[in-house]
């Protein structure tokens, strides 16, 4: 059963969603080449100080991290650790937030530095893809619908769609029904509702589809070892336009 928050819940989703979409923003003011994953995943604790909360993915089934950090070919889960940023490199950063006991969560995907045109596209096609099904977010759709215009976007760019992991809807607990699949048919699922609130987010490979989880059993990486950029909103349905209440000044 998909949930459906009151006003009052809304009230504190918001809350927790601009939480969780400050601290991504500062995040990302604080990458550049030399700053290690480790070094980062600290100041995102600090950070999350700052805004009242605490991390929603810290001890989540033994996640060892205050937020997800992966690098270039890693695709979700990432571990903050002593790897120092190049130029050249792309950073996923996702960042859950418990603000009494709401969840936000959010991702951005980081060049770092100079990179190639063709990771300049995949960036690109990966925050549009994420606009895509915003833009499908209505109360009436179907999520098929959503999913569907992630997909259609992802592959009439040449890019691949990861298909193991999905996005999800979000509130009281970090994960709730229904999933969110990057994939999809139109005009199939369950019907949208005003009051639903979901974690939707394209992860996209330049490469092929497949992943495989690293020997630490959190860190993602693409099979073929070709990159991968991560986009997410915690994104409220209305009775009108869709509502992003992770919103930042991150890409």
């Amino acid at each position: 059963m998909i949930p459906i928050k009151t006003e009052a819940e809304i009230e504190r989703m918001r809350a927790a969603g601009l939480a969780a979409g400050t601290v991504l923003q500062k995040l990302t003011e604080l990458v550049r080449p030399g700053v290690t994953t480790k070094e980062l995943d600290v100041a995102a604790a600090d950070f999350m100080v700052d805004q009242g909360c605490k991390s929603a993915f810290f001890g989540y089934r033994g996640f060892p991290g205050q937020a997800c950090i992966s690098v270039n070919e890693e695709v979700v889960h990432g571990i903050g650790g002593n790897r120092r940023l190049q130029v050249g490199d792309i950073l996923k950063l996702d960042v859950g937030v418990n603000k009494d006991k709401w969840i936000g969560d959010t991702a951005t995907t980081v060049a770092v530095g100079s990179v190639p045109q063709a990771t300049i596209k995949l960036l690109d096609v990966t925050s549009s893809a994420l606009k895509a099904g915003i833009a499908h977010a209505y109360s009436g759709k179907r999520l098929g619908d959503l999913c569907f215009a992630i997909q259609q976007e992802v592959e009439k760019n040449g890019f691949s769609v990861v298909r193991e992991f999905v996005g999800h809807g979000v509130g009281r607990q970090l994960h709730e029904e229904p999933q969110v699949p990057n994939f999809g048919k139109a005009g199939t699922g369950p019907k949208l509702k005003a009051g639903m609130t979901l974690a939707i987010e394209p992860m996209v490979n330049i490469g092929k589809a497949a992943v495989q989880i690293l020997s630490d059993n959190w860190t993602v990486v693409t099979k073929d070892g070709s990159l991968s950029a991560h986009f997410e909103h915690t994104v409220l349905i209305t009775k009108s336009e869709p509502e992003i209440l992770t919103w930042h000044g991150a890409r």
